[in-house]
C-alpha cells in the first residue's frame, strides 16, 4: 500500500497581464502554483521568478491591481491575501481620455 500523500495539493492562482504588462511578460496569463493562500506581494515574486530577464518588474510596479475584480491598488501588496483560484490581473496606466 503507498504511503499516505500529504494533505496539501497544489493549486493555481491565475496572473494576467494587460498591454505594456502582457509585452512584457510574453504571454497573457501565468497559472502560478500554489499551496494554499499567499501575499500579493508573494505573487508578484512568484510571477517575476518566472520571467527572468524580463522587464515586467518595471511594468508592475506602476500597474493597478485587480483581485478577482476588486481594485487593491491603494493597499499594501504585503497585506493583500490572495486565494487559489482567484484571478489576479496587471493593468499598466492607459494612455488617451
Amino acid at each position: 500500500m503507498p504511503p499516505a500523500s500529504p494533505r496539501s495539493e497544489t493549486q493555481v492562482i491565475e496572473a494576467r497581464y494587460w498591454a505594456a504588462a502582457k509585452q512584457a511578460a510574453g504571454v497573457e496569463a501565468d497559472q502560478v502554483p500554489v499551496e494554499g493562500p499567499v501575499t500579493l506581494a508573494d505573487l508578484q515574486q512568484r510571477v517575476l521568478g518566472l520571467h527572468p530577464g524580463a522587464r515586467l518588474g518595471d511594468v508592475l510596479a506602476v500597474c493597478s491591481v485587480l483581485v478577482d475584480d476588486r481594485p487593491v491598488s491603494s493597499e499594501d501588496p504585503g497585506d493583500v491575501v490572495v486565494s487559489p483560484g482567484s484571478v489576479v490581473q496587471f493593468l499598466p496606466p492607459f494612455a488617451g481620455g
